[in-house]
């Protein structure tokens, strides 16, 4: 009989018998190795614990009120073409109003919870992606794609804090002065959070830059609505935002269409010119855009003022596309809730233009707003309405003050500064200042999202949450100005210099690091 020999140790035992562990397995302490772990080991964490990629997830809001959040599409009241321009790939109308489509941000119920919260991206991805694709004019099969995946892993997964659904704050919960954790100015002692709660909730109707979209100012706006504010934030389908998706009710069943970015290059003038390469000039072109969204904007005001009044809150709620409404208490629980006497239009950039524009004595507009807020006016979106007769706050970036750019033959930084000058001649309350540090896109939800890279990228120097907080504490001193017509804080200082300067020689300590003021009520004469 044969024998078997056992190993003579435990020792020999060991190295007898091994496992054999695959060799991508097998660690190896080279910088491949170290640098694909911890990847593997950051998308897992991200994964876990529902974090997007390389990016961060918006904060909380700091006011002293809970923020819900609606989306509201519903058609128009008389669908029309605001212009005559068709594309040039199919005949469309590239300027037809069928309906309008914004989010409403307002001050919840406290601790409402639903669990639900909008995707700063909204579904489907691959239109904003493919949009952002077209304004880079690299748009095909495979540009589209990489562009799809690299925004899923950005920000695909990124939402917005504010509850979906939730009901609107009652009277009895609403906060006047509650103690912030944060200065608004040079965050050593708190000092009160103002709000505004008299007469009704005061209101924002917020229109979006070139190259944006309704969900990339929520922090903004949902910070105002922390404060008792309700915002609009219109998603204009002017051909500005990179994608949208109209879902116009008002068929049965409802049409989906999906409307991407489109520029002059386009569209023609007319569908029955002969020449298929008929083109519009820059100039009517971007009137058609503002023609367009002032259009959105008298729509979109008349649907927030329709809330307040008792009957017309059930309609809306039945023609809402999106399906939303009825959690945050519509119609019931907003009737005679609004201040619609202290409606302010805002905007940014393209927005911004389009607030002046829509602020013009003569329309149908100066008689439903109070106030307007313009953050970085446009440079390149055709002209600025000088002509305005209620209080105005202008903020510019930074970069878009230190920059010195020629405006229809004079400085742009000249043709803002007097339209708040023209303002103060005649009595009414006009603003002018620059946010210290910002860039043209602090005021956006970018640089809470991707901090490093637009810091690198855009110059700014003061920290994107600090420069944020900085334009929410300013609009919300304004809107109690239209509200009760108060000065206080920064807008009761005068004007410190007229020009823009590094120095900020004569600035009130309190603001010198964070505010420039060039035009101002205060002392003016």
């Amino acid at each position: 009989m044969a024998r078997i020999q056992l190993p003579d140790s435990t020792d020999s035992l060991r190295t007898s018998y091994k496992f054999n562990i695959p060799p991508i397995l097998q660690p190896r302490l080279t910088w491949k190795y170290c640098l694909a772990s911890a990847a593997l080991l950051y998308v897992s964490y991200c994964f876990i614990a529902g974090t997007p990629l390389f990016s961060s997830n918006l904060p909380r809001y700091t006011g002293p009120h809970d923020v819900g959040a609606i989306d509201i599409e519903v058609p128009v009241r008389e669908p029309r073409q605001i212009h005559g321009a068709v594309f040039k790939d199919n005949a469309e109308p590239a300027f037809e109003l069928q309906t309008v489509l914004f989010t409403l941000y307002y001050p919840a119920a406290k601790g409402a919870k639903t669990g639900k919260h909008h995707l700063w991206v909204p579904k489907p991805l691959w239109l904003t992606a493919v949009g952002y694709a077209k304004f880079a004019h690299i748009s095909n099969s495979l540009t589209n794609n990489l562009f799809t995946g690299a925004m899923g892993v950005l920000v695909g997964r990124t939402s917005i804090p504010a509850e979906v659904d939730v009901p609107l704050v009652s009277t009895e919960d609403l906060l006047q002065d509650v103690l912030a954790d944060v200065s608004p100015s040079a965050k050593k002692t708190p000092r009160p959070i103002q709000t505004v709660t008299s007469n009704g909730l005061p209101i924002i109707i917020f229109t979006h830059g070139m190259a944006s979209s309704r969900t990339q100012y929520s922090h903004y706006l949902a910070e105002l609505a922390s404060r008792g504010y309700v915002c609009a934030a219109i998603e204009h389908r002017d051909g500005s935002g990179p994608g949208t998706e109209i879902i116009d009710s008002s068929e049965s069943p409802a049409t989906r269409t999906n409307k991407l970015h489109f520029g002059l290059e386009d569209v023609k003038s007319s569908p029955h010119s002969p020449d298929p390469n008929s083109k519009l000039d820059t100039e009517e072109f971007k009137h058609a855009q503002l023609a367009f969204r002032e259009a959105e904007i008298l729509e979109t005001t008349h649907i927030v003022h329709s809330l307040n009044v008792a009957g017309r809150g059930e309609k809306i709620l039945a023609a809402n596309s999106r399906s939303q409404g009825s959690g945050a208490g519509l119609p019931s629980l907003w009737v005679n809730r609004l201040n619609i006497n202290a409606t302010i239009l805002a905007g940014h950039s393209y927005g911004a233009t389009g607030a002046l524009q829509g602020l013009k004595p003569g329309k149908d507009m100066p008689s439903i707003f109070a106030g307007g807020i313009a953050l970085d006016p446009g440079k390149s979106s055709g002209r600025l309405n000088t002509d305005v007769d209620v209080p105005l706050l202008i903020i510019h970036s930074t970069s878009w003050s230190s920059k010195h750019s020629v405006f229809y033959g004079q400085p742009h930084f000249n043709v803002v500064r007097k339209i708040a000058q023209n303002l103060n001649k005649k009595g009414i309350a006009g603003w002018f200042m620059t946010s210290l540090g910002t860039s043209h896109p602090s005021v956006t939800d970018a640089p809470l999202i991707e901090p490093t890279l637009l810091k690198w990228t855009t110059g700014a120097g003061i920290d994107a949450h600090e420069g944020l907080r900085q334009y929410v504490h300013v609009s919300n001193d304004f809107g109690r100005y239209v509200t009760s017509g108060k000065m206080q804080n920064l807008l009761a200082l005068p004007a410190n210099s007229p020009e823009y300067n590094k120095e900020n020689k004569g600035m009130d300590k309190e603001w010198r690091e964070y505010w420039q003021v060039h035009v101002s009520p205060v002392g003016s004469s």
